[in-house]
Formats: structure tokens, C-alpha cells, sequence
């Protein structure tokens, strides 16, 4: 720690008897002094000591840095000098090492010559015993001696090939004869070494045979050994990989050349087992059954690539993607080459069936739909005026729409988009995935909801017919879970396969085209549904609402409630309300029951309009409309809420006194309405002439 001199003296100050900073009678300033004095000597006296100390080692360092500064000139000075002695060595090895260069230049010289003539008097005397018809040596006598006859006669035989054949035909064919009679023995020596198991002398034979014309006999034979027992699983694309995966280990001991080997094993594989087994799986069903014969193809080449991925990991020369995708070419192209072809007819002829098993289990004849121009004509006219062109078809509620069925045809078209994914060329790719959504817009969009919506249009009674069946809405239910279903396969399985092609564009532009369309049969049953509900209002008003309702003959004698009419009215609109909840989703609820509101006000306010109203009377119409407007919150439409209460607003002027009127209708609720509506309903008080009420709006 640092020294601090306050501290210090502080501290001595405390030690010393009479001394501290408190002061008071205890404190001696003269003990303290002399205290002091005494401390300072002492310091003196150790500052003395300590300075000679110092000194004294001062000293001493730099005697040694003198000693140490002699020390290192010496060894410099060694360093030097054993320096010099290295680069004499050096150069001295170096002439050493230069001599010995030249002079075993100059033996190998000598010695490549000599070994040269050795060599070539050694086949000279080989050749000698050919020439004389006798083999004598032990080289071709000894059987263990097979590794030297074999490189011997390897010579011969292709200094033989130089020779004349007029003087020298015999010789040479004693020589081809040996040659081929001791390459078939070391492929026999190989055989036996392979069955053995023995490495070491399968990579000593395959090393001799090497420069034999019959090295790639001995390559097939290893090939076909390998393959012995190796197929006898239930999954042969299984044994291939581990058969592979067994002589990739195995095949750089034995052959200088592995990856060539292992490549011509795999071509084997593929060419002759492989081939063999997709043409007997594949050409039982080609004919007779397309979807096992799609299955089965989809299966064997998924299996089959993948087995390519499993054989990618070995080393098969340079280019072993290309080297595979060929060998898989080879087997599948003449199945792949009108595969989509057998798709889409498959699709076709099962996506009929399915909707056919469909409506006869309904005992449905399917009914053909007009196309062309009357259609168009008659489709336009009665958009534009709603009216019921041709009778009314009773399906007996039935939608014709069915989600099973619906599931079933997605699921093929999964199928097919997966298999189109997998066997189509990468070219080719979208165009076969458009194809098959075309087949999954002609049967789903065009054979069955369109056809549902169609004949559910023709099943929509009239506005004025008494008929309660009302099941369209059903059908829009359907239908709305039908489309997510649809939109969903789009994305998920087509979109993947046409998102970087100029069919995207295309498929989008069809999809749009299709949904357009039977959102306008949709729009146009629902606003014809909608008709029919009013008119089953209307038709309940009609019915149960009476002249005297609102002009009572007893006016003393009336009880203040609804109408019978409202009550019956009021069930059926909340029915319906509930009814368009369940079959819509999102915005359209709203759309909907926003135009149901609208027309139903509609019909009350024009309803309210055919009747004369007493004052009692009036006051029943207010309880009316009163339940209307509960039944209309039902909605939960602000608009519809705002018409109701401006229509209560409206029936108020049935009952207020003359006196009131102008200052009622210039209320908040009316004041911003026409004079003429409220002339109007003015105009429905059975004292509008008694009373005068025509001058407030003169």
C-alpha cells in the first residue's frame, strides 16, 4: 500500500500517552514533541541504513552486468567460430554428396545394361526352351512359382508379337498358348482366393493380372462371386446398398483401380437385377391395372433414387451423378416416356367413377346442363329480373355436394401431383402439374359444384311460391368448405411445382376464372334465396295480418301487444338469420344479412303503408315495429339497426297529437328525412282529413 505521512503521524500521535486529536486535560504537547523528536531520529538512523544498503547493492549489480557483458562477448565470439566450422562442413558434405551422385550415376550406367543383358538373356533361354518344344525350367514346372511364370511369359508374348510369323508361327503359338493357359490359371487362383476370403493373395493375383489381356475377366468374375447369395432379402434395392456398402470396404484392398471396379459392379446391379425386377413389377399391372401400375412405378424409381443418393457417398470416378442418373435412365425410360399420359387417362377414368358412385348411390341421374347461347341468354335474364325461367326442379333438400367425395378427388390429385413431382422430366414438370389440375377443375369445379350449384339454382322455388324450401344456403355452406379444401391443395401441392414457370401465371388466371364463375351462380342464388325469404314474409303477412289489427272496432277494448302477424314473422327472420350465420364465413355474413335487413325493412315499411291506423291502432303498430326492431339487432348490422329505429321514428307520427306533429318531425331522428315519407305516413291517421293534418306540410 502507498505510504500517506498524515495517516502515519496520526497514528503515532494515538500511540503516544497524552497525544490524540480529542484534546482536553489529558493531552501533554510536550510528550508528544519529545516523542516526535525520538521518532525522527530513529527514521534518521534507518534512512542511513537503508541508503548504504542501496548502495551497496548497486554496487554489486553492476560488477555482475560487467561480468555478464564479458560473458556474452565470449560466447559470440564461440558462436562465430563454430559457425565457420558448420560452412566448411557443409560445403564439404555437399562435395561429398556430389561425388556420390556421380558415382552411382555412372553404376546405374553400368549396372541398367548389365541388368538389361541379364534380363534378356534369362528370356532368351525361356524363349529357347518355346523354340525347342521343351519347357525345362523350374519357373513353369513349380506351381508356386505362377507370379514369376506370368510376368516371363508376359514378355514373351509380346516380344512374339514382333516376331515374323512365317519362321516363327510355332514358337509364337507355344508362347499364346502358355500365355493364355496361365492367365486362365490366375483367374482360377483368384476365384479360389475370393471364395477363401483371402485378401492378401486376391490383391497378389489381381496385381499379375493386371497386365493381362483377361484383367477384366478376372473383374467380372469378382463381380459375379460378390454377388453370390447377395439377393436373397425381400427388398432387393436393401441388398444392393449393403452389397455395395460390403465391397466398397473390400475392393481398394484388392484391385489398383477400385472406383472403376465398384462403378462396373453398380452397372451390374442396375443393368441386370434391378431392370430385371421393375419390368416384372411394373409389366404385370401396364395393362390390366393403372393405379397399382402408377403405384408401383412411383414406388420402384422413388426406391431407386434413393438407392442412387445411398451409392453417391462412394467413389465412383469423376462424374457419378451423371454415371447414376443414366443407369436410371436406362431402366425407367420407356415407362417414363408416356407416363403422364397414363396419369391423366387414370385421373380421368377414376375421378368419373367416383362422382358417378356418388349419384347413384343418391339414385341421381346426373341431368345435363345447358351451355351455348340460349343458356347464356336465359342465365342473363334472370340475373337481371330473377325471374324462374323453365319449373322449379324439387331436389327433396338434397345439395348434391359431398365432402366425401370431395376428399377422394383430392386425394387422387395429391397422388398424382406427388408421382408428377417424382417421374416427371424437370422440363416437363409444370406442364404435366397443370394438366392435372385442369382434370381436378373439370370433375370437382365443373362436374360437381358447378353442377350442385346449377341444380340447386333450379331448386330455388319463386318469390311468390309458398314453398319453404329454401336449402341453397346449404349448398353455399358446402360449397365454402369445398373452396378451402381446393385453395389448400393449390397451395400446398401444386404451387411448388409451378411457382418458378411460366404455368403459375396460368394456373392462377384458371383458378381465378373457375371461382369467378360460381361466385356468380353463388351471388345469384343467394339473392334469389333472399327473394323467397321475403316473399314467405310477405306471404305470412298476407295471411295473418288483418285490416282491424290496426283499426280496431272497440278502441276501449284492445290489449298493447304485437301483432300475431309480427310474432310469426319475427320467428321466421330470426330462423333465417341463424341459418346465413351457419353457411357463411368472414365478410360475407355481413354482405349478406346487411341485404336481408335492407329488403326486410323494405317490406315492413311498405307493409305499414297498405293500412289506415286508429289511434289505438297506431300504438300497435309502434309494438310492432318494436319487435321488428328487437328481431333486427339480431343482425347485428348497424345500418339495418338505424333503418328500423328511423322506421319506429316514422310510426311515432301515427299517435302524436296534431298539435305535436310539426314539432315531432322535425326531430332528430326524421329531420333529415324527406317530406313527402313523412307526409306519407301522416297520411295513414284515420283523422288525417278530421283533423286537418295536411296543413303542416302545405
Amino acid at each position: 500500500e502507498p505510504f500517506v505521512a498524515d495517516e502515519y503521524i496520526e497514528r503515532l500521535a494515538w500511540r503516544t500517552p497524552g497525544g490524540g486529536s480529542r484534546g482536553g486535560e489529558a493531552f501533554d504537547p510536550k510528550r508528544l514533541l519529545e516523542e516526535f523528536v525520538n521518532h525522527i531520529q530513529e527514521l534518521q538512523v534507518m534512512d542511513e541504513r537503508i541508503q548504504r544498503k542501496v548502495e551497496k547493492l548497486e554496487q554489486q549489480c553492476q560488477k555482475e552486468a560487467k561480468e555478464f557483458a564479458k560473458k556474452v562477448q565470449e560466447l559470440q565470439k564461440s558462436n562465430q567460430v563454430a559457425f565457420q566450422h558448420f560452412q566448411e562442413l557443409d560445403e564439404h558434405i555437399s562435395y561429398v554428396a556430389t561425388k556420390v551422385c556421380h558415382l552411382g550415376d555412372q553404376l546405374e550406367g553400368v549396372n541398367t545394361p548389365r541388368q538389361r543383358a541379364v534380363e534378356a538373356q534369362k528370356l532368351m533361354k525361356y524363349f529357347n526352351e518355346f523354340l525347342d518344344g521343351e519347357l525345362k525350367s523350374d519357373v513353369f514346372t513349380n506351381s508356386e512359382k505362377i507370379k514369376e511364370a506370368a510376368d516371363i511369359i508376359q514378355k514373351l508374348h509380346l516380344i512374339a508379337q514382333e516376331l515374323p510369323f512365317d519362321r516363327f508361327s510355332e514358337v509364337k503359338s507355344k508362347i499364346a498358348s502358355k500365355y493364355h493357359d496361365l492367365e486362365c490359371q490366375l483367374i482360377q487362383e483368384f476365384t479360389n482366393a475370393q471364395r477363401r476370403g483371402e485378401i492378401s493373395r486376391m490383391r497378389e493375383v489381381a496385381a499379375v493380372l493386371l497386365h493381362f489381356k483377361g484383367y477384366s475377366h478376372c473383374v467380372d468374375v469378382y463381380i459375379k462371386q460378390c454377388q453370390e447369395g447377395a439377393f436373397l432379402g425381400n427388398d432387393v434395392f436393401e441388398d444392393a446398398a449393403i452389397l455395395c456398402q460390403r465391397v466398397n470396404k473390400q475392393v481398394g484392398e484388392v484391385f489398383s483401380n477400385p472406383e472403376t471396379v465398384l462403378a462396373k459392379l453398380i452397372q451390374n446391379i442396375f443393368e441386370v437385377k434391378l431392370q430385371s425386377y421393375v419390368k416384372d413389377q411394373l409389366e404385370e399391372h401396364r395393362k390390366s391395372d393403372a393405379e397399382q401400375y402408377l403405384k408401383n412405378l412411383y414406388d420402384l424409381y422413388t426406391r431407386t433414387t434413393n438407392l442412387s443418393s445411398k451409392l453417391m457417398e462412394f467413389n465412383l470416378g469423376t462424374d457419378k451423378q451423371t454415371f447414376l442418373s443414366k443407369l436410371i435412365k436406362s431402366i425407367f425410360i420407356s415407362y417414363l416416356e408416356n407416363y403422364i399420359e397414363v396419369e391423366i387417362g387414370y385421373l380421368k377414368t377414376r375421378s368419373a367413377m367416383i362422382l358417378q358412385r356418388y349419384y347413384d348411390s343418391k339414385n341421381h341421374q346426373k341431368r345435363s346442363i345447358g351451355t351455348g347461347g340460349i343458356q347464356d341468354l336465359k342465365e342473363r335474364i334472370r340475373q337481371r329480373t330473377n325471374l324462374p325461367l323453365g319449373p322449379s326442379i324439387d331436389t327433396h333438400g338434397e345439395t348434391f355436394l359431398s365432402q366425401e367425395v370431395v376428399v377422394n378427388l383430392l386425394q387422387e390429385t395429391k397422388q398424382a401431383f406427388e408421382r408428377c413431382h417424382r417421374l416427371s422430366d424437370p422440363s416437363d414438370l409444370p406442364k404435366n402439374a397443370f394438366r392435372i389440375f385442369s382434370m381436378l377443375v373439370e370433375f370437382l369445379c365443373t362436374e360437381h359444384i358447378d353442377y350442385a350449384l346449377e341444380t340447386g339454382l333450379a331448386g330455388i322455388p319463386s318469390s311468390d311460391s309458398r314453398s319453404a324450401n329454401l336449402y341453397f344456403l346449404d349448398v353455399v355452406h358446402q360449397a365454402n368448405t369445398i373452396f378451402h379444401l381446393f385453395d389448400k391443395q393449390f397451395n400446398d401441392h401444386l404451387m411448388p411445382l409451378i411457382s418458378s414457370s411460366p404455368k403459375l401465371s396460368e394456373c392462377l388466371q384458371k383458378k381465378k376464372d373457375i371461382i369467378e364463375q360460381m361466385e356468380v351462380k353463388l351471388d345469384m342464388g343467394i339473392d334469389r334465396t333472399l327473394n323467397c325469404m321475403i316473399g314467405q314474409m310477405k306471404h305470412i303477412l298476407t295471411a295473418e295480418q288483418k285490416k282491424t289489427d290496426f283499426k280496431p272496432e272497440d278502441e276501449n277494448n284492445v290489449l298493447i301487444q304485437y301483432t300475431n302477424a309480427c310474432v310469426k314473422v319475427c320467428g321466421y327472420v330470426r330462423k333465417q338469420v341463424e341459418k346465413i350465420r351457419h353457411s357463411m364465413d368472414g365478410k360475407n355474413v355481413d354482405t349478406v344479412l346487411m341485404e336481408l335487413g335492407v329488403r326486410f325493412h323494405r317490406l315492413i315499411y311498405e307493409h305499414l303503408q297498405q293500412y289506415s291506423y286508429s289511434c289505438m291502432g297506431g300504438m300497435l303498430a309502434i309494438c310492432d315495429v318494436a319487435e321488428y326492431r328487437k328481431c333486427a339487432k339480431d343482425f347485428k348490422i348497424p345500418l339495418v339497426l338505424q333503418l328500423f329505429d328511423t322506421l319506429h321514428a316514422l310510426c311515432n307520427l301515427l299517435v302524436v297529437a296534431p298539435d305535436n306533429l310539426k314539432q315531432v318531425c322535425s326531430g332528430e331522428q326524421l329531420a333529415n328525412l324527406d317530406k313527402n315519407i313523412l307526409h306519407s305516413f301522416v297520411q295513414l291517421r284515420a283523422d288525417y282529413r278530421s283533423a286537418r293534418l295536411a296543413r303542416h306540410f302545405s
